[in-house]
């Protein structure tokens, strides 16, 4: 059965919201106007599976309000653990819908770095957010959910790296969901000015079991000439969610973004990750890990468009499906004319832990220009039984055998995460789901 496409809310409850969070008269009018288009345009379309029943649009609550957390020590075990106490300086927490916990290290605060709430940074940097908020990297107009994502955001990040700045340290964000009817419109917006250095990761955690809201996710990372942005996530979404999750990246001349992402949800998911290459000599490189397990359904949509000369594109994707858990891993690397010299290269590699679980891995290039060079390798199948066999003659038993190369299969992106605590996570999780 198709579900409706009727919105949630009214033009009167984007007014209503608008107001109690202070924004200004400019916020308003870009909710309303989102929200109009919302009502008009078309869902999106996941290359190979089929959203028709997914029902992105209704949930019981917009916002909760939470109580923020006192201090560091106030943090339940379990968020604690993500974060390095002893050298975290600069982060964020968002508990819900309400920012939980902040603090921004003096040395990036003399040097005018900016890490808020996106509340805070509509307010107080309004020139800012309003340059650079969902008018180049994601569109409002590209489909039903970029509209209604920009209509109903109620959470996010703001960060911002001033021209000549190198940030030394890690930059972290954590949103953390503690009640299942809470539904994130999170929008997470990086800007890197021009020789500049930054390393954000951000954490998704849900911790409780099954989800009645909705999660519409946007980031946008923008690295501005000879700036290094490294972005590492992991994503831990409760089953429940409908889930459209949506990164993305340009890289102007010189510049280079670095994609670490742990995909690690247990809801549907539609998840997007575009990288423009809009310089000369700009770089994308992406990693993400995946395990699916249950009955879930996802699609995984990586792409890196070459538009610069001599710009490098590389895409690795690693994923491991259980029990009758189905995904579709779509990566393709795209050079336009006169993105000459330039260089597409990705890998696609699939394991399969069950006779009913099902991974497609789909490896495309799109070349329009001649002097190039493009590749691309995938992979789909079952735990090679050499490996096994190998480990199982030194004594290990076929179950501790099987969860070694699993293990070993998801690693190179682990490794790229740059917190120690976030790595553990990802391990932990990567246990837990495939035990």
């Amino acid at each position: 059965m198709t579900v409706e496409t009727i919105l949630a809310v009214t033009e009167q409850d984007i007014r209503t919201y608008s107001e109690k969070m202070q924004e200004p008269g400019w916020m308003t009018d870009f909710r309303l106007d989102a929200l109009a288009k919302a009502a008009e345009l078309p869902m999106p379309e996941p290359d190979k599976t089929n959203i028709t029943s997914w029902d992105f649009l209704s949930f019981p609550l917009h916002t909760i309000e939470s109580e923020a957390y006192a201090s560091l020590d106030a943090l339940p075990a379990e968020i604690q653990s993500l974060i390095d106490s002893d050298n975290q300086k600069t982060l964020y927490i968002q508990r819900n819908n309400t920012p939980a916990f902040s603090s921004i290290s003096p040395e990036l605060q003399e040097k005018g770095v900016i890490v808020t709430d996106l509340h805070t940074a509509i307010r107080e940097h309004a020139d800012l957010v309003k340059k650079y908020f969902m008018t180049d990297a994601v569109k409002v107009d590209e489909h039903k959910l970029t509209a209604y994502h920009a209509a109903l955001v109620n959470g996010g990040a703001f960060i911002y790296v001033p021209q000549g700045v190198e940030v030394n340290e890690v930059v972290q964000v954590i949103y953390v969901q503690d009640q299942e009817d809470v539904s994130l419109f999170n929008h997470t917006l990086v800007v890197a000015e021009a020789n500049t250095k930054l390393t954000y990761v951000e954490n998704y955690l849900s911790t409780f079991e099954t989800a009645t809201g909705q999660a519409n996710i946007i980031s946008e990372v923008l690295a501005k000439d000879n700036a290094k942005i490294t972005y590492g996530a992991v994503d831990v979404l409760a089953k429940g969610y409908t889930a459209y999750v949506n990164r993305r990246g340009i890289a102007d001349r010189d510049a280079v973004i670095e994609w670490a992402l742990g995909m690690m949800n247990d809801s549907n998911t539609i998840f997007e990750n575009v990288t423009h290459l809009v310089g000369d000599n700009s770089e994308g490189h992406v990693k993400t890990v995946v395990v699916g397990r249950g009955d879930q359904k996802q699609n995984f949509t990586t792409k890196v468009i070459h538009w610069g000369k001599h710009s490098e594109g590389q895409i690795l994707k690693h994923g491991v499906m259980k029990d009758s858990a189905s995904s579709i891993f779509n990566g393709i690397g795209k050079i336009e004319h006169g993105a000459s010299k330039s260089n597409a290269e990705q890998e696609s590699r699939v394991l399969m832990l069950s006779e009913k679980a099902r991974g497609d891995a789909n490896p495309i290039l799109l070349i329009d220009e001649d002097d190039v060079t493009a590749g691309h390798a995938a992979s789909v199948g079952r735990v090679d039984p050499m490996q096994m066999y190998y480990l199982m003659s030194r004594g290990i038993s076929k179950k501790e055998a099987e969860r070694l190369i699993i293990h070993g299969f998801l690693a190179p992106v682990v490794r790229a995460l740059p917190v120690e605590g976030v790595k553990k996570q990802l391990t932990e999780v990567i246990e837990r789901k495939v035990r």
